[in-house]
């Protein structure tokens, strides 16, 4: 076909030059024989003058009709090596399927291939096995028929080379398939409404969205491998139970004499993820030991750490946070780090109160709330097993970020007498393990030496989510940056300790309490629902020194800030006791199914007499920004009240 293209390319200017010329010889004869263009004798049209001299059309017609035949001879070559490669193609593609027939006797009647590995057996169902079994009797009977002597049709069947052993793994294979997939098939493959992170936020959002819409089908998946349940009674109230099996059951005694559990929901409450599509009323289904590792935005869909896909319709992030660690102790080596603890789970928790009970010394790094609760609840513990608990931080008193210094100071002087050793401003330079001890080193050259460390140095919100998804990372709170709305994307919504909000009165902000986690995951609930509310609750906290001191606080608090204080004697009508009584709740960590929260806990015993000049019995504490009060705090001394709400 190219050599005829690369002709007629050659013959083309010839022949439109060859009917150009025929054109105007036609014209010019007209004219002189006085007769239209239309009635010119096709004889005339020639390239030649009249009357003679063709031979140059002779040429044209013999090279076009050359290149015609050519042509003709081309395709049908051409067609017919075609059709000879489809026949062979045909007659292969048949001998293919025909090849196995003669070999299969040989193939399917292995029961002694089938017999012989025990590791193959306890790998195939024994259903599979019936049903393999049944083609080899009836394969045996055409091996029977073909050949006179049975007795020899064993001995070339055991004879058979590899082939046998080649073809039967394929017919394994299907065996192992479904049983990953029975492992896959508890989770649903689409939830109308997803929640990402097992926390006080999520289960706070999935009652909110049930309450506005009870047939929704809400679907929970949590890293952990426990149902979701509060965190504040892991550093205060779980530390004071009398019950020695208190690791094992998760329940303490609230302050009005009744006992529940850390759990919100029994595991009756919920719905099992492999029942939630077919759930008529719908239901909150938990997902527990899966991380979603990936989060599609455009496709509404994520991927868990097992590569398994959930489609959705609206999700919520409420991922939390991780505790952050000292970079002095990562990189001190392994034997320093299988002696720290990083404080935030239920097996945080566990593993904290087995050390306590076999090292003789623990030492604590960090000065806020956690910290500070940790350290009264071990010291408490000290004067039952001798365990040394030593608080170190680099402020010089207990809480000196939040508390003026005043209150630091006093708060402080309550923490040593729940017989702990306070090292303050203490800036760690090194921690090396040498001669079965922890050896700590400040920066000015003191040094402690402890059996277990553990470090309370804050949280670092939880966005792994953010890269894959294309959410927005505050650079200056951390944490996803959301509306007022708490919304990320038209159907994306983040709650709880990830969310960095827009505050309509205080600006923008991340908080890190349990309220905040009980508000925002309601309120992203209901906007889940169409709600469309603006973030405007101030949430409060709350910290427990021990049962004789603790605080309330609501909106910004920040020693920096300019403070004035109020403080009042002590009444028995403001104890913590009387409060709950009052109020029909045992504790502030029931704040997710209450309207108001109720005071810090307290023991009924007296309080000891405080070696103090000043005796801050209770107390108000307002933080100033600009002559605005932008916070409060309520602290108190065994004693406690209701913290008014704004």
């Amino acid at each position: 076909m190219l050599k005829c293209r690369a002709l007629w390319r050659k013959l083309a200017p010839l022949s439109r030059s060859a009917s150009t010329v025929c054109r105007h010889n036609a014209k010019t004869t007209a004219l002189n024989n006085g007769r239209r263009q239309a009635l010119v004798p096709a004889t005339h049209m020639s390239t030649g003058p009249v009357g003679g001299g063709g031979g140059e059309n002779t040429l044209y017609v013999v090279l076009v009709g050359a290149v015609c035949l050519g042509g003709g001879a081309y395709a049908y070559m051409t067609v017919k090596g075609d059709s000879k490669r489809y026949d062979e193609r045909i007659s292969e593609i048949a001998s293919r399927s025909e090849k196995p027939d003669p070999e299969q006797p040989s193939v399917v009647p292995e029961p002694e291939v089938e017999a012989a590995p025990s590791s193959e057996e306890s790998t195939i169902p024994a259903a599979e096995a019936a049903r393999e079994s049944e083609p080899v009797s009836a394969a045996e009977e055409p091996v029977t028929e073909a050949t006179q002597s049975p007795a020899s049709e064993p001995e070339t069947v055991q004879e058979t080379p590899a082939e046998p052993s080649v073809e039967l793994p394929p017919e394994a294979l299907p065996t192992a398939v479904p049983e990953t997939v029975s492992t896959l098939l508890p989770v649903p493959s689409h939830a109308p409404y997803l929640l990402i992170g097992g926390g006080t936020a999520s289960f706070a959002a999935a009652r909110s969205i049930r309450a506005r819409d009870p047939g929704a089908k809400v679907l929970i998946v949590t890293d952990e491998s426990d149902l979701p349940y509060m965190r504040p009674p892991l550093s205060k109230e779980l530390w004071f139970s009398d019950d020695p099996s208190v690791t094992e059951t998760l329940r303490f005694k609230q302050w009005n004499g009744k006992e529940r559990s850390i759990y919100f929901q029994p595991s009756s409450f919920y719905v099992k993820p492999e029942d939630l599509v077919s759930a008529e009323n719908g239901g909150v289904a938990v997902l527990t030991g899966k991380k979603v590792v990936q989060m599609d935005v455009r496709g509404n869909k994520v991927k868990l750490d097992d590569d398994t896909e959930i489609s959705y319709d609206k999700c919520l992030i409420a991922t939390g946070g991780v505790p952050r660690n000292l970079q002095v102790i990562e990189k001190a080596g392994d034997e320093v780090m299988k002696r720290t603890t990083l404080f935030r789970k239920i097996e945080d928790f566990k593993s904290l109160d087995n050390v306590s009970r076999n090292v003789k010394s623990v030492a604590i790094i960090g000065g806020g709330f956690l910290g500070s609760e940790l350290a009264c609840a071990l010291g408490r513990r000290s004067s039952e097993t001798g365990l040394e608990v030593i608080q170190m931080f680099p402020e010089k008193g207990n809480m000196g970020k939040v508390l003026p210094e005043y209150l630091s100071n006093w708060t402080t002087e309550k923490v040593k007498r729940e017989g702990v050793r306070i090292v303050p401003e203490a800036l760690v330079k090194s921690v090396a393990f040498k001669d079965d001890k922890l050896e700590i080193l400040l920066k000015d050259g003191r040094q402690v030496k402890t059996d277990h460390i553990v470090a309370a140095v804050g949280l670092e919100p939880n966005v792994d989510l953010a890269k894959s998804a294309g959410l927005e990372v505050d650079s200056d709170f951390g944490g996803y940056r959301v509306n007022a709305e708490l919304q990320a994307r038209s159907n994306i919504w983040v709650a709880g300790d990830a969310a960095c909000f827009y505050d309509i009165r205080l600006g923008r902000r991340r908080v890190e309490h349990h309220d905040h986690a009980v508000v925002s995951g309601r309120l992203a609930g209901e906007n889940m629902t169409g709600a469309n509310k603006p973030y405007w609750h101030q949430s409060m906290f709350w910290s427990d020194l021990g049962p004789d001191v603790g605080y309330e606080a609501i909106g910004i608090v920040d020693s920096s800030l300019p403070t004035v204080g109020v403080f009042a004697k002590a009444t028995a009508k403001d104890t913590p006791k009387a409060a709950t009584e009052q109020s029909g709740t045992g504790i502030r960590s029931e704040s997710e199914t209450e309207a108001t929260a109720i005071s810090p806990i307290a023991s009924s015993t007296p309080a000891p007499v405080v070696e103090h000049k000043d005796e801050y019995g209770k107390g108000v504490i307002f933080y100033l920004r600009d002559k605005v009060v932008v916070g409060s705090s309520y602290g108190m001394s065994s004693i406690g009240c209701l913290l008014p709400e704004r």
